[in-house]
């Protein structure tokens, strides 16, 4: 099975060896003539060893593409990409699984909508049953961009020719690109050096001097000069269906890479004083972002109070379910309440009974709470260290320098925090709240009215749950709002003024070029970026004449050209090459 689109091929010499990039292997050599055999066999050594170098010796298959490009008036202007056939039990030295992942990678190209998939089918076996012809109607159900290739018609046997027409008229499985039939050189030919011309010769003798398939020349069916063409005119059909939808892809490209570009355009001035105005105005801008996320203002990639509120309602979740066991054990101890009782007359209760059971509950909550802390840090730290990537991914000194102070000040803060978290603990300890809020709680759960009268009421060993419990909803209530606003306080804000505040000391004394410095990388991928666009408005600016009818000798050239980007955006590598015709860079 082949996948076609436009750009031309290239045969090596040894004057430019074959050069891997991206993962494609690049073979070039200007051909002034049309291809011959020796051309052709030359081609196939450096295609061998690109294919042993990429897909290891022997038999193995990879993803990687071999770009063979041949330039010549002779040959048409077309992209074919050779899929491997499908091999159903491994040879040696193939995985059990070639089959599959042979499938896989064809279906990786032939899915690809911008791709016209041509089916080469022997005449002599039945079509019905061949693989490529399944694969591409399960991408293809309707037709509209595959074309079937008849191949061997000197083989078929005696009185099937009916059979073989009706399949070309389109009787037996309909194609909307149809079907062409061809008589290629056979080994012997190959063998022979016949010449491509000879062998195209050849061909059409064979059909004009055939009882049943001479009628396909007046047809336009049969020939490798007729497929040729009729490929050509399929891609640019093709390409012109899909215009609409390509210019809106490269328009959203370069709406994105002129935003992205924006980011690497401007570079530190080369006089110190300029740098240094430079290096203040960057530095200004970060400390500005980092008060906009920490105000919650800036939302980078996730929304950080979004985060935070998730974990304090996590937080708050296990507080609530920290209640029924507090209930439980206190209504146990209750009940047994003659066990903790030491010299209190008959008739009194053990106050320190009921402080020991608040305390010991309530110091579980100190590890959860420092679990919570360190969460907490963890999404600080990965917003900041966003900030600081959008702000300084051009300049790794200064990069480096600004993750180190978050980091610094943050296990400072967390130190700071947990403090603060074990003095509210130790306060808890005391075991107090004020008595019109005891009471309101106390209304809240058992729907009944008190006051400082009803005291003496209280005093009752049946009182006894509902008053601690209580006392519990208030410990849980302040646990669910301080611990988050102490942590907020420290590990936020605290660490957003500190951060701000050493950043400006970077300006006293600091060495600026050395912050400054860009990495390689930076001008390399500006270049890239400015390239880019260059090559997205030059097709912006074909898709412009073509919608006022401009150069109808250019416009063909142009559809491709423009194809070429649409093969580019959907993941499909494209050969460098560009017509004499055409009047702008090639799109690779």
């Amino acid at each position: 099975m082949y996948g076609l689109r436009h750009d031309t091929l290239q045969t090596p010499d040894d004057s430019c060896p074959p050069v891997q990039s991206g993962g494609v292997w690049e073979v070039y050599r200007m051909i002034k003539c049309g291809p011959d055999p020796e051309q052709g066999a030359q081609a196939l050594v450096v295609k061998g060893a690109a294919q042993n170098e990429l897909a290891g010796e022997g038999v193995g298959i990879c993803d990687d593409l071999i770009t063979l490009e041949v330039m010549s008036p002779d040959v048409c202007d077309l992209t074919l990409i050779d899929l491997p056939g499908i091999a159903r039990v491994p040879v040696k030295g193939q995985p059990d699984d070639i089959e599959y992942k042979i499938k896989c990678l064809i279906m990786k190209f032939i899915e690809k909508q911008e791709t016209i998939n041509m089916v080469v089918v022997p005449c002599n076996i039945d079509i019905a049953t061949t693989d490529a012809l399944k694969m591409a109607q399960k991408v293809d159900p309707e037709g509209k961009r595959t074309v079937a290739i008849l191949t061997k018609p000197d083989l078929i046997d005696r009185g099937t020719e009916k059979n073989i027409l009706d399949i070309v008229h389109n009787k037996v499985i309909p194609l909307r690109k149809g079907y062409i039939m061809v008589k290629c050189r056979g080994q012997q030919q190959i063998d022979d050096k016949i010449p491509l011309e000879k062998a195209t010769e050849i061909e059409r003798d064979f059909f004009q001097n055939h009882d049943h398939f001479r009628r396909l020349l007046n047809e336009d069916k049969a020939t490798m000069e007729c497929l040729a063409i009729k490929l050509t005119q399929h891609l640019v059909d093709h390409i012109k269906k899909s215009l609409p939808h390509l210019n809106e892809q490269i328009k959203k490209q370069l709406w994105d890479l002129r935003n992205k570009l924006k980011e690497f355009e401007a570079g530190p001035p080369q006089d110190p004083k300029g740098a240094k105005l430079f290096l203040t105005e960057t530095l200004t801008r970060f400390n500005d972002q980092i008060k906009s996320l920490s105000s919650g203002e800036l939302i980078i990639e996730e929304n950080l109070f979004a985060q935070l509120r998730a974990e304090y309602e996590k937080w708050n979740a296990h507080l609530n379910v920290t209640k029924t066991t507090f209930n439980e054990s206190t209504e146990a101890k209750i009940a047994n309440i003659q066990d903790y009782r030491g010299r209190e007359l008959p008739g009194f209760c053990n106050y320190k009974m009921f402080e020991g059971v608040l305390q010991k509950h309530v110091s579980t909550l100190k590890e959860p709470a420092i679990d919570l802390l360190n969460t907490i840090k963890d999404i600080i730290i990965e917003q900041f260290t966003d900030v600081v990537n959008q702000c300084f991914q051009k300049y790794p000194v200064l990069l480096d320098i600004t993750t180190d102070k978050i980091h610094n000040i943050q296990s400072i803060q967390q130190e700071k925090a947990e403090q603060r978290i074990s003095e509210q603990f130790e306060i808890e300890n005391m075991v107090y709240t004020q008595d019109a809020i005891h009471f309101k709680f106390l209304k809240e759960i058992t729907k009944e009215q008190y006051s400082e009268e009803q005291l003496p009421i209280l005093d009752k060993k049946s009182k006894y749950s509902v008053i601690i419990q209580a006392y519990y909803e208030i410990v849980v209530q302040r646990m669910a709002d301080q611990l988050p606003m102490m942590i907020l306080f420290f590990m936020l804000k605290q660490t957003a003024d500190l951060l701000s505040t050493d950043m400006l000391t970077l300006l006293d004394g600091a060495n600026v070029s050395e912050l400054l410095f860009e990495d390689s990388d930076v001008s390399r991928r500006r270049k890239e970026l400015r390239e880019r666009r260059d090559r997205l408005s030059a097709a912006q600016h074909v898709f412009f004449l073509l919608t006022r009818g401009w150069a109808p000798c250019f416009i063909d050239v142009s559809l491709i050209e423009a194809h070429n980007v649409s093969r580019r955006l959907n993941g499909v590598p494209s050969v460098p090459g560009t017509p004499p015709s055409m009047p702008y860079p090639p799109y690779s």
